[in-house]
């Protein structure tokens, strides 16, 4: 790939729906996102979980679609009302497995927007497989069943290897959320005045140490999840290792090395007196209890 395509320009689709909103009609989407995470919380109890910590705030101000920091789902009320009920609770569970895979401290030094439409290629398909809400039709959005099972960075190597053949504006036309790197211009996601209002009117900013923070919440609400949806039950590959890694029991390799060789090793020592044969030392030196010896013979072929 010759240019970045964090130089292309960004989709327009729904640069339109930007822009405050009726107090009145805000409130009606606010009751059928609350609908549709109870929904999830039934059908799909491990999503249900997740999506239910995270907190409801008005983007309209800046985010056309929605988005989340591991911590608020961010939403326009114009893109919600252009959804179905289980079309949103598809749009949660999206949003939830950004926040579990940790999409937004994989990407290195890999390109955004590739990184972007590799993380919901991903997402969509482990999604749709394991019918979590309803696939999202009412507007464009990626799919691939190629893709099914594969991480993102496997993801995006093939997007990277065929970036001359691929038509990237119609990619980027079709992801389903504003991916949030914490590089924004507003650390709280509240108003201007700091109140609860729930509304924002600049993409969340946030430092290394509050992002490593939230990954750790998101861990914890993990294991949390889980838990109460009986394990790991009906979920995608990836969140089931996710969920072994952080149950495996943690050995140190020294630790084990340590009882291994100690396992092998004769450490029944006696300090009993020893024979006269060892008085020449200044020292006594502890020998083997005569108990735990055995009887040795070495036999020479002299035949020769």
């Amino acid at each position: 790939m010759t240019t970045s395509t964090q130089n292309k320009k960004e989709s327009d689709k729904f640069k339109n729906l930007l822009g405050p909103t009726d107090p009145k009609v805000d409130a009606e989407v606010r009751e059928k996102l609350v609908t549709a995470r109870v929904g999830l919380l039934l059908r799909a109890s491990f999503f249900g979980n997740l999506a239910t910590r995270l907190k409801l705030t008005n983007a309209d101000e800046w985010c056309p679609t929605a988005a989340t920091d591991g911590r608020n789902f961010y939403y326009n009320t114009r893109f919600i009302q252009m959804l179905k009920p289980k079309e949103i609770e598809f749009l949660f569970g999206h949003e939830v497995l950004h926040c579990v895979y940790d999409h937004f401290g994989r990407r290195g030094d890999r390109d955004p927007q590739l990184f972007n439409i590799a993380n919901d290629y991903c997402v969509n398909a482990d999604l749709k497989k394991h019918r979590v809400g309803e696939f999202i039709t009412s507007v464009p959005c990626l799919y691939d069943s190629k893709y099914e099972g594969m991480s993102s960075e496997e993801v995006y190597d093939i997007l990277y290897e065929n970036a001359e053949k691929i038509d990237l504006s119609s990619l980027i036309d079709k992801l389903l959320d504003d991916h949030l790197d914490g590089e924004g211009d507003d650390s709280s996601g509240e108003g201007d005045d700091g109140d609860k209002s729930g509304k924002g009117k600049g993409r969340p900013k946030l430092s290394e140490e509050e992002k490593q923070k939230i990954r750790d919440e998101i861990k914890e609400a993990v294991l949390a999840a889980a838990s109460a949806s009986d394990g790991a039950g009906n979920l995608p590959a990836g969140v089931k290792r996710i969920i072994e890694d952080m149950t495996a029991p943690k050995m140190n390799w020294r630790e084990l090395l340590r009882m291994q060789l100690e396992s092998t090793i004769k450490t029944d020592y006696t300090w009993m007196r020893s024979g006269r044969k060892g008085w020449h030392m200044d020292a006594i030196m502890p020998g083997m209890n005569p108990g735990e010896e055995i009887d040795v013979d070495i036999y020479i072929d002299i035949s020769i």
